[in-house]
């Protein structure tokens, strides 16, 4: 197969967008690699095509984000601005700045990114951000969370319109409409359109788990294993993760209706939660864990320790997880915010 017949076709690109085309605007998160410069290139031909047939066309607004961690992520940065003024797009550049961790780089520059997307669309008006997460990118989630035991809400991957992970602001949807395109045909896409890109050389770089994940997969492959195969799991484990939380649901209205206080506490009758299958109980107990407390969600595996402890009849009285205070009776489980912490004087 040639590079032009691997490029998407027109029509391939615009269903790409199926149910964009009437919000008021989007934010392309764009880094000028391969996959996020051929986001910017189709979105700007689409909302085009959609200009010259007179249909309304969100507004497009692309914003790279330097992390200021590798002395060429300013010239890349300019590199994108040049292309989105061919394309019409208006550029944004925003800086992570501030002192960067020794340990954790890459995930404390992954929070800084969507922190600062969140910014750029409320600062717009905007309430969608579209990255460019690839099929690709799906098969190493999947193996990525699979090596560090994720349970099944790992293992669906990433979603294709999911909340932005960033505590404390306006609701922002994180849009990934490339996500079943592999990234061989964004590669060719461009190609065809003799536009270059940059190539972050820490995607190649071993210290990091997802570039050595990314060397086994030709081997994988090879046994049947490839990225193709692993998106499918995905998909399939995202139907069971779908039933599970319909099931939660309900069980969450017999057992405790919502809206659930801010403040005041949680109660479940004990009997009635133990009755539940485990992973019902599980997720039941989880979501009230984080909604009463101040620490997010729970590490699966401490709720897992929790939830034994509860069925075994070994847990302490009171104990406190994520931010909320668990106190167990013969009849009740009640979750609330914890107190304070008394500050430690030296």
């Amino acid at each position: 197969m040639s590079t032009v017949e691997q490029a998407l076709r027109d029509e391939e690109a615009r269903a790409l967008f199926d149910g964009l085309g009437g919000l008021p605007g989007l934010v392309i998160a764009v880094s000028g690699g391969a996959d996020s410069t051929a986001l910017l290139v189709i979105a700007a031909r689409w909302a085009q095509q959609r200009k010259n047939l007179r249909r309304k066309a969100p507004a497009l607004i692309a914003v790279t984000i330097d992390h200021g961690l590798r002395p060429q992520s300013g010239r890349e940065a300019q590199a994108v601005k040049r292309l989105a003024r061919r394309l019409g797009v208006p550029h944004r550049t925003l800086r992570w700045r501030g002192t960067k961790p020794k340990t954790g780089v890459q995930e404390a520059a992954r929070h800084a990114r969507y922190r600062l997307l969140a910014e750029a669309a409320s600062r717009a008006g905007y309430a969608h951000v579209l990255t460019a997460h690839t099929l690709d990118d799906q098969a190493e989630t999947v193996l990525f969370r699979l090596a560090r035991g994720s349970g099944l809400t790992g293992l669906a991957g990433m979603a294709r319109v999911s909340p932005l992970p960033v505590r404390g602001r306006r609701a922002i949807c994180l849009v990934r409409p490339l996500l079943g395109i592999p990234k061989a045909r964004l590669v060719a896409t461009l190609q065809a359109a003799g536009i270059g890109h940059s190539e972050d050389p820490t995607n190649r770089d071993p210290r990091f788990a997802r570039p050595r994940l990314r060397t086994l997969m030709p081997a994988l492959a090879s046994e049947g294993l490839d990225a193709r195969g692993l998106a499918r799991l995905a998909a399939r484990m995202r139907r069971a993760e779908d039933a599970l939380e319909f099931a939660v649901d309900a069980a969450c209205a017999a057992l405790a209706p919502r809206p659930w206080p801010q403040r005041g506490p949680i109660v479940f009758a004990a009997v009635r939660l133990g009755d539940l299958p485990a992973e019902v109980a599980l997720r039941l107990l989880g979501r009230a864990i984080a909604h009463a407390g101040d620490e997010g969600p729970v590490e699966l595996a401490k709720l897992e320790q929790l939830y034994a402890a509860l069925r075994q009849a070994r847990a302490p009285p009171r104990r406190t997880l994520a931010g909320a205070l668990i106190t167990l009776s013969s009849e009740r489980l009640i979750i609330e915010r914890a107190p304070p912490r008394r500050r430690r004087i030296s």
